[in-house]
């Protein structure tokens, strides 16, 4: 196995400047704007993935993987077996992240990966139960040595479409020295996306509705890790899926389904691609990082949805701003800027027009960045296309494709029968189906990742099946702790414009309530 990777440097840098795990963990965000990678990708060989991975459990995984990104000196191997175990002991199945096999039959090979085991019923807990334990013991060690006048707290703050700030929440709810503030965009979430923040009672805990878009919500995020006089008095931190923590959680998932797809099969005449609902790449990039590590995945594909800037850049090498977020089915995709794709943009730009030199692929992207801010838009050229083809396919789905894909499913599906998809997932699983018969190839396993509890999108998936005779949201998709939602009080602060200052204010305000 080659040398791990332990150092880290910002997609924009053009100079020699790198950190440790623990310095890109708390900051979050680069200094320069751009986001924190391994400018090397560890090697993982055939034989020990296939020898030695391919038998271990979620968490031994978990902790295989980790060991190659995060120096032993920062995290020992104790500490880090133990925030991995106590990570995932909140999830509701022992696999933590289980793969249901062959749901429609019809030797389609199509796998759903089900990732809405966790405390908030979505994908993100499992990078947030994670990055919450992170930071409690990152800060817990620095203040173990200081007198209490000197002890540092950390203020994250971040910004959701809907289940990244529900899974932070309950990932740093109680932390010690931690507060969260988290921004969304007021009357574009679920109701029960919206009540699985507002109801969480913890002080260190407050949400604030922006009058706006997610989009909104994300630029102020950044402009405030921007302010360097914020920042300083206190200590802002990121858990949106811009921490490198999060793409590091979400690699297992990767390995941990291609082996359960492949047992029992012939690992040299089986073939698997993934297919991700996105929106801000986070997800389907850690994907990247697990192909690039040796898992031999066949393709990543990119579902989009009506918000298509994946999918119109990988057909045309235009990264475009649209004019206006359109509101779709699925709207923890409605995203403008995937801001996850400047990861993959660094790595696709030092390997086909940097020659392999890291400072020249920060220089690269700071000016694709530069040109986005000014102009709206920037175009990479064929080469890097090309490059990005290597690793990733798209497609787009619609709103009308979206609803039909969760009545087809729901009709076909033989294991277990009558399976019910949220939206998002329905958007991969559409795209899976026309993978499957554009491919016409028996020897692909398709892997369609489902990135929420079907309760969490009431309103889209009753429109969809609420025709069938004996079909009940309340009886077979809603999960009890979800019911009790509604009966608890809310704790919200609204904010009235998409506005820095407004925002800034609020939280310099919920601050010295909190007195933490």
């Amino acid at each position: 196995m080659a040398t791990t990777s332990q150092v880290y440097r910002s997609t924009r840098s053009s100079d020699k400047e790198t950190k440790t795990f623990e310095e890109v963990v708390i900051q979050g965000l680069a200094k320069d704007g751009g986001l924190f990678i391994p400018p090397t990708i560890p090697q993982v060989s055939q034989e020990t993935l296939f020898s030695k991975w391919s038998k271990l459990s979620f968490q031994e995984l978990a902790f295989e993987i980790m060991r190659l990104y995060i120096d032993s000196n920062e995290i020992p191997d104790a500490d880090l077996k133990q925030l991995i175990n106590r990570s995932y002991s909140t999830f509701r199945s022992t696999e933590v992240t289980p793969l249901v096999k062959n749901v429609t039959g019809n030797n389609e090979n199509l796998h759903i990966l089900e990732l809405f085991h966790g405390p908030t019923y979505a994908f993100k807990d499992v990078a947030l139960q994670f990055v919450g334990n992170l930071f409690e013991y990152f800060l817990q060690r620095t203040n173990a040595s200081l007198p209490e006048s000197e002890k540092k707290q950390i203020t994250v703050v971040g910004a959701t479409s809907g289940d990244t700030g529900s899974a932070a929440i309950y990932g740093l709810r109680g932390k010690k020295d931690v507060s969260v503030f988290i921004l969304y965009p007021t009357g574009r979430i679920s109701p029960i996306q919206e009540e699985q923040m507002t109801t969480v009672p913890d002080k260190n805990v407050q949400t604030l509705s922006v009058k706006g878009t997610f989009d909104n919500c994300q630029d102020i995020v950044k402009a405030i890790f921007a302010d360097k006089d914020f920042n300083k008095r206190h200590n802002v931190g990121a858990v949106n899926s811009i921490n490198w923590a999060r793409i590091l959680a979400q690699m297992t998932y990767y390995f941990y389904s291609y082996f359960k797809a492949i047992e029992g099969k012939d690992q040299s005449a089986v073939k698997v691609k993934f297919v991700v609902p996105s929106g801000n790449f986070g997800d389907i990039l850690a994907g990247y990082f697990a192909k690039k590590m040796g898992l031999p995945v066949e393709k990543l594909v990119i579902a989009t949805n009506e918000n298509d800037i994946l999918d119109r850049f990988l057909k045309s090498g235009d990264y475009e701003r649209s004019d206006e977020v359109a509101a779709t089915l699925s709207p923890a995709m409605d995203i403008l800027i995937s801001s996850n794709f400047e990861r993959l943009l660094w790595y696709l730009a030092r390997e086909n027009l940097a020659g392999n030199d890291d400072l020249k692929a920060g220089e690269i992207v700071n000016g694709w960045f530069h040109e986005l801010k000014s102009n709206g838009k920037f175009q990479v050229g064929q080469a890097v296309i090309d490059g990005a083809l290597k690793d990733f396919a798209s497609e787009r789905v619609s709103d009308e494709e979206t609803a039909a894909t969760i009545k087809k499913i729901y009709e076909e599906s033989v294991n277990p029968k009558k399976y019910v998809l949220d939206p998002h997932t329905a958007v991969g699983v559409c795209a899976s189906k026309r993978l499957i018969a554009a491919d016409n190839n028996a020897s692909i396993n398709y892997i369609s990742l489902s990135t929420a509890h079907p309760a969490k999108f009431a309103e889209a998936v009753n429109n969809a099946l609420s025709s069938f005779e004996g079909y009940s949201f309340e009886k077979d998709v809603l999960p009890e702790e979800l019911k009790k939602l509604s009966t608890l009080p809310k704790k919200l602060k609204f904010i009235e414009k998409a506005d820095i200052e407004l925002v800034k204010a609020a939280i310099d305000e919920e601050l010295a309530k909190m007195d933490l």
